[in-house]
């Protein structure tokens, strides 16, 4: 047997793979085939011609082809990839250019499964790899390989295949390399891969993913990073984070997406005049449209669009990664120095919500000194006192008013005051607010607002949630003030007790609310409307349903609404229940609460349209964000929690105020929480990042305890037994919404 046995395979196919095979098994010796594996996986040309789809009707003798044959069919191969990359791809989120790749994906399976289980193999690939990539790296840098011969994704196709990529032999040399290829294609490129990774089964996607996150941890738990030595700078780290993109997007096409269903974005009329931020050149970091990933344009869908991805989104979130960026340098790389320096706010998706919201907490604390700096200016300019903060000045027993006034003035006659830090002051009380009076104005403004005698919004008593009522008479100046309240509240870093349905959230990051909102806005009319779809019997005779419905104003009195014209005269079949259903959703979601929502919103915007609140967070981030989190750890808690007026960690009744605490039912943990902190859930990072105060307020007595919410502080005496003061305890927090609340 010659050395040059197989001399003349220039490419793979499943068959000759199986032929090689079978001859080294007679032999016993896997050397022939070893070799044939090296020197095919580390071309880049041999490689992209192997496991092609239309080998599977070529003869089996492949020795038969003349090379003349050959090289025609490769050239009419070229040509067609290049017809197919000129074709236009008709459906932003269909697949047609993905499904026509020429690698037969099957047989390149069954391939790697026989080759895998042979040891020294494994090596072969991996060295194969090493020398693979680089050249495949200079291909698309320097020589657009990709525009001539868009085939050449077959190598990439047929590399991520190998089931093993994970594992150590790989993620020292071999992966990194590949990643770094693979950043290297352009985005037409990376949009087809994409595609064709959306239409793989989950346990395949889910491998591709978990072998890019494999990398990231390996490599961030292997280096050291700190201010001067920034995981930023680290190439593998960047390149597989930009490879794990491609994966989160195809995650987002498999899975259920609705690219439709989008709320108009209202642009306001800009001003032809020069703002002092341009006059000093800071256009460039704050007048900044929103922000559009390349991908997720060339793709046409966002992350707001699904639906229900392949892979949980918290699945794409690396913690080690997380542990260890440098927020401060990374936003700055992220507003001012995007071309020349990687940002990992541009791949959200591996971020977790503290390293989001601390990256929104930088924007929004430059975006204040900016505007300070430019009153300071402007003062001077004017010969004005310059005024660093939002000032409101209200009145307790007037707030609403104070406030609504107030605002409204700044928005009409300088909206950028609104991104200024927020400074409360009532009416005839001392105190500097450091953020303790802010809170309790968000709080005595949202009590007021969401009283139901108001009538601005509806209670509904089986979602426990606030939903806006479609026949209020307020005008739109007071929807646009909470909108404003809920901005503020992000930008100063307060957490506000609300209870909106997500689809407020999804409302306001551009999403229309359609059927699937329903089940959390408006359980009981969800059941029903489901029911209607799944029902079998006769629709006509046995519900009689017209295309008019009937919902009951403030005042209790029925309003008829036809959901298309002459609805009345039009009966719910089977063959129409699906409009009937989409219409009455579009109605009760959108429709009827447009006026109102759409003044909420603009108040929202006029905070937040110039952060990266949009483009970092996905609704239920954004309600993470406004509301705090449900999850509870009163460990934390307990560990973080300081103490005043003679009680220390040691004291008896600290120790027993904890038992009791941990004792408790998760019910009677809000109860607490509300309480002692006006809300009763967690801010971002948890109820460790709360800085709860128990100050001794005298000895033993009948008294409640009791709290300042806007300081969390709560104000304990010094019962005399355990019992009496989990008596004492419970009663308070149970009876006492707004009893000795200070």
């Amino acid at each position: 047997m010659s050395v040059d046995e197989f001399s003349d395979v220039h490419y793979l196919t499943e068959h000759t793979v199986c032929r090689i095979l079978g001859f080294c098994e007679e032999e016993g010796d896997y050397a022939p085939l070893i070799r044939v594996i090296g020197r095919i996986f580390s071309n880049a040309d041999a490689l992209m011609k192997s496991f092609r789809k239309d080998e599977l009707s070529v003869t089996n003798n492949l020795e038969s082809l003349t090379s003349n044959d050959e090289k025609q069919r490769e050239t009419s191969k070229k040509e067609d990839a290049s017809t197919r990359a000129a074709l236009p791809d008709e459906t932003p989120n269909g697949l047609p250019d993905a499904c026509e790749l020429t690698v037969d994906i099957d047989a390149v399976r069954r391939v790697y499964d026989r080759l895998l289980s042979i040891d020294q193999v494994e090596a072969a690939l991996v060295n194969a790899l090493i020398y693979l990539t680089p050249n495949v790296e200079l291909d698309l840098e320097y020589l657009d390989v990709y525009e001539t011969s868009p085939d050449y994704l077959n190598i990439f196709i047929i590399v991520m295949e190998n089931s093993n990529l994970h594992s150590p032999e790989y993620l020292e040399v071999a992966l990194p390399q590949f990643c770094k290829a693979m950043s290297k294609l352009p985005l037409t490129a990376l949009a087809r891969l994409s595609k064709l990774w959306s239409t793989y089964d989950l346990p395949h996607i889910r491998r591709m993913m978990e072998t890019f996150q494999q990398l990231i941890t390996f490599t961030v738990v292997s280096n050291e990073y700190d201010t001067e030595n920034l995981v930023n700078d680290n190439e593998t780290v960047v390149a597989a984070t930009q490879c794990l993109k491609i994966i989160f997007y195809a995650s987002i096409l498999g899975g259920e997406v609705d690219v439709e269903h989008n709320e108009e974005d209202e642009e306001d009329s800009e001003s032809n005049e020069l703002t002092l931020h341009e006059l000093l050149g800071e256009e460039r970091l704050y007048k900044k449209g929103p922000r559009v990933d390349p991908l997720e344009k060339e793709l046409g869908v966002r992350p707001i669009d699904s639906i229900r991805p392949l892979i949980p989104f918290e699945d794409f979130v690396n913690d080690s990664l997380n542990d260890v960026i440098e927020m401060d340098k990374d936003f700055t790389f992220f507003k001012v120095n995007a071309e020349t320096k990687f940002s990992f706010q541009s791949c959200p998706f591996i971020l977790n919500m503290i390293t989001k919201s601390q990256g929104l907490y930088y924007d929004n604390r430059i975006r204040m000194y900016s505007e300070r700096r430019l009153t300071a200016l402007y003062s001077m300019v004017q010969g004005q006192q310059p005024s660093p903060y939002l000032k409101l000045k209200v009145r307790r027993d007037h707030i609403i008013d104070d406030a609504l006034v107030r605002l409204e003035m700044i928005s009409m006659e300088n909206p950028s005051d609104l991104k200024k830090q927020l400074f409360v002051e009532f009416e005839g009380e001392q105190g500097v607010d450091e953020g303790g009076v802010s809170k309790e104005f968000f709080q005595l403004v949202l009590e007021e607002i969401f009283n139901p005698d108001i009538g601005m919004f509806t209670y509904a008593d089986d979602a426990h949630l606030f939903w806006f009522n479609s026949s209020s008479l307020e005008n739109e100046a007071q929807y646009t003030l909470i909108g404003i309240v809920l901005g503020l509240a992000i930008y100063n870093n307060c957490i506000l007790d609300v209870h909106f349905p997500m689809v407020v959230y999804r409302k306001l990051m551009g999403k229309r609310g359609t059927f699937l909102d329903l089940s959390d806005s408006h359980p009981v009319l969800h059941q029903s409307l489901k029911g209607l779809i799944d029902y079998t019997g006769s629709l006509e005779h046995d519900m009689v349903l017209t295309f008019q419905i009937s919902h009951t104003d403030l005042f209790g009195n029925p309003i008829l609404y036809n959901l298309k014209e002459q609805g009345d005269q039009i009966p719910v079949t089977k063959e129409n229940r699906q409009e009937f259903v989409d219409l009455y959703v579009e109605y009760i979601l959108n429709k009827s609460v447009e006026r109102q929502f759409k003044a909420f919103k603009k108040g929202f915007l006029m905070v937040t349209n110039e952060s990266p609140l949009k483009y970092l967070f996905r609704p239920e981030e954004v309600e993470l964000l406004i509301c705090g989190s449900r999850k509870l750890d009163f460990e934390a808690l307990e560990k973080t929690t300081e103490y005043d007026g003679g009680y220390s960690k040691d004291s008896q009744i600290i120790k027993d105020f904890w038992e009791i605490i941990h004792s408790f039912g998760e019910k009677q943990k809000r109860q607490f929480l509300q309480f002692t902190t006006g809300t009763d859930r967690a801010p971002v990072g948890g109820l460790a990042k709360l800085k709860m105060i128990i100050a001794k307020n005298g000895s033993d007595t009948d008294r409640l305890p009791t709290s300042h919410t806007c300081f969390n502080a709560l104000l304990l005496p010094e019962y005399s037994s355990k019992e009496k003061l989990r008596e004492r305890l419970l009663k308070a927090i149970t009876y006492a919404k707004g009893f000795g609340m200070l």
